[in-house]
């Protein structure tokens, strides 16, 4: 089992950084594919960023150029460092892992493991 813990999650003003840190324990990450999804209430989770256990990343493109994902093996750890944000991006973000390699990176049913989340609140 894998357990996950999303954090860095706050308030910011439009334009602001934040950079939201997933803590793994359980199983060591460097063979894990993983990712960021958000979700508003009542709504999909949306696919965010995800990084590859070899290295390769993917975005959305509402957030490509802003938003860059990476990895710290070393520390078990995923990072998500979110520049220019914009009160569209409020909402709960979740850190969430599967093994090996697939090939819906940007598919949230391909995903095994799942973070509680954390509040990224934008204002205006």
């Amino acid at each position: 089992q894998v357990q996950l813990v999303e954090s860095g999650g706050g308030l910011v003003q439009a334009g602001g950084s934040l950079r939201l840190s997933c803590a793994a324990s359980g199983r060591t990450l460097s063979s894990y594919g993983m990712a960021w999804f958000r979700q508003a209430p009542g709504l999909e989770r949306e696919f965010v960023a995800a990084i590859r256990w070899t290295g390769g990343t993917y975005y959305a493109d509402s957030v490509k150029g802003r938003f860059t994902i990476s990895r710290d093996n070393a520390k078990n750890t995923v990072l998500l460092q979110m520049n220019s944000l914009k009160t569209e991006d409020t909402t709960v973000y979740h850190c969430t892992a599967v093994p090996g390699t697939v090939a819906g990176l940007r598919d949230h049913d391909q995903y095994t493991y799942w973070g509680r989340g954390t509040q990224v609140t934008v204002s205006s």
